[in-house]
């Protein structure tokens, strides 16, 4: 035989030099969740090792992150049911809780990347990304509460908004608020292909903001689709996005391949709750080896064509790196 690709992987220095991929903390942003109070620290059952933090425990969470050399968060907040209206009015509280936590993170570490989510549903009563009548979501009306959230949001110190919602036409309108009131710096980072996925669970769990009535199946998209990622790709770029992202991650490598060999823009791919709590889930009960499946799911994105990874995984490996 003249080609023998064994000769490539006959020690770990070679292994190492013909490595194609490689996982820095760089790579990723990591999910944060908020709650009231002072002094919370509560764990999420559903997610063994993620806690919801108040606005000042949250804050010696990020010091341990940035010791580690994660730089880059994606906090989403968990508001009181009392707090919750028809048509998510806390969202754009300039003194709600989200705002706040963005203010006094960037704050205490201006040099970290905080990038917010935009939608509608952490606040919404009915549980959606939109605004609910007789049962549908409405779309261009629920572009009007988003615009207002990300200008709040730029205005508290967001380096990136990032609208989760799906609806039509909102990056164009988002990008349109934000350059009329003198925020053109701040970007948009586009959920471009959602999915409507089993795997949120444990994030629902984790922010209360599952839907009270019907699914998100008119908004979020078809898991069975892959080409229709390429129109919602388009659009996203078209109206002024800064990045795409494909959620969830693990069951759409393929997506996020198509979308990185048909555009230029950076592509972002979330590794969601779902996704770690199976990893977290089985690694207890004695099944896996959680540490080494962390790595290779993480790695099989990232070879994929993800350039950043919003990962609940970010600070573990991170940990991984430095021992």
């Amino acid at each position: 035989m003249i080609r023998r690709p064994r000769r490539n992987r006959q020690t770990e220095a070679i292994r190492n030099m013909v490595q194609e991929t490689t996982l820095t903390t760089h790579d990723f942003i990591y999910p944060l969740f908020l709650i009231s109070g002072q002094n919370q620290r509560v764990e999420v059952k559903s997610m063994p090792g993620i806690n919801r933090f108040s606005i000042d425990t949250v804050l010696d969470e990020v010091a341990a992150c940035v010791e580690l050399g994660v730089k880059a968060f994606a906090p989403f907040p968990s508001i009181p049911e009392e707090q919750k209206d028809k048509y998510a009015t806390e969202s754009h509280n300039p003194d709600g809780l989200f705002p706040r936590a963005i203010r006094e993170i960037k704050k205490n570490f201006p040099e970290v990347a905080l990038i917010t989510d935009v939608a509608m549903d952490p606040y919404n009563s009915d549980g959606h990304d939109g605004i609910v009548e007789n049962g549908e979501i409405l779309n261009d009306e629920t572009l009007e509460v988003l615009g207002k959230m990300a200008l709040v949001q730029a205005r508290a110190g967001a380096d990136i908004v990032a609208p989760s919602d799906m609806m039509d036409g909102r990056i164009g309108h988002i990008r349109q608020v934000l350059d009329e009131h003198g925020f053109q710096k701040v970007a948009i980072m586009a959920y471009t292909a959602k999915y409507a996925s089993a795997f949120y669970g444990p994030f629902r769990d984790a922010l209360g903001s599952a839907p009270k009535a019907g699914d998100k199946k008119t908004y979020q998209m078809n898991y069975a689709n892959s080409r229709e990622a390429l129109i919602e790709a388009e659009l996203d770029t078209a109206e002024g996005a800064d990045y795409l992202m494909v959620k969830p991650a693990l069951a759409y490598l393929d997506v996020i391949k198509l979308l990185r060999d048909n555009s230029n823009l950076p592509i972002a791919a979330y590794n969601i709750s779902g996704e770690y709590a199976m990893v977290k889930a089985a690694a207890q009960n004695g099944w896996i080896d959680g540490e080494k499946a962390m790595v290779e799911i993480l790695t099989s994105i990232k070879r994929a064509g993800a350039d950043i990874i919003l990962s609940y995984f970010a600070k573990e490996y991170a940990q991984y790196l430095k021992k």
